[in-house]
């Protein structure tokens, strides 16, 4: 198995958690308790790790913009951890910003040749995803409350 497939087989698998506690933001399933928390929870995680990108980038050069790359790595994970705190519906739009955000921070890095050329494509679809999946939940939260 190439890097690519593993990645795309970790990426997919990592919107299960999104689509199912999605769905459960509108429905009572009985397994799921507290599912806007949860959603929200997993979502700051991986904000947090998606930054991760931007660590390992900017870790893998020296000049003045990887330092610049390095600070701005650890925005994501700050703030998933501030949508954490805040109240319900600021914290969807935290998250649904920070995730959009990071979508096009990638898409500045993946121009300057430092992604692999499936990345992006790939970062595309998982986002627009994660985004539905968030915008879905904060309308559910709108709406049944």
């Amino acid at each position: 198995m190439t890097r690519q497939q593993l990645a795309r087989i970790l990426g997919y698998s990592g919107l299960i958690p999104f689509i199912v506690f999605s769905i459960a933001t509108w429905t009572s399933l009985p397994f799921v308790h507290e599912p806007h928390w949860i959603l929200s929870t997993y979502a700051a995680v991986i904000l947090s790790f998606m930054g991760a990108v931007h660590w390992g980038v900017a870790m893998s050069r020296d000049s003045d913009v990887a330092r610049l790359e390095l600070g701005f790595s650890v925005v994501p994970a700050l703030l998933g951890w501030l949508a954490l705190l805040l109240p319900a519906p600021f914290t969807y739009a935290v998250l649904i910003v920070s995730f959009a955000a990071l979508y096009f921070a990638d898409g500045y890095i993946s121009r300057k040749g430092l992604l692999p050329g499936w990345y992006l494509p790939m970062r595309r679809v998982l986002t627009s995803i994660v985004l539905f999946c968030l915008v879905g939940a904060a309308l559910a939260m709108i709406v049944l409350t």
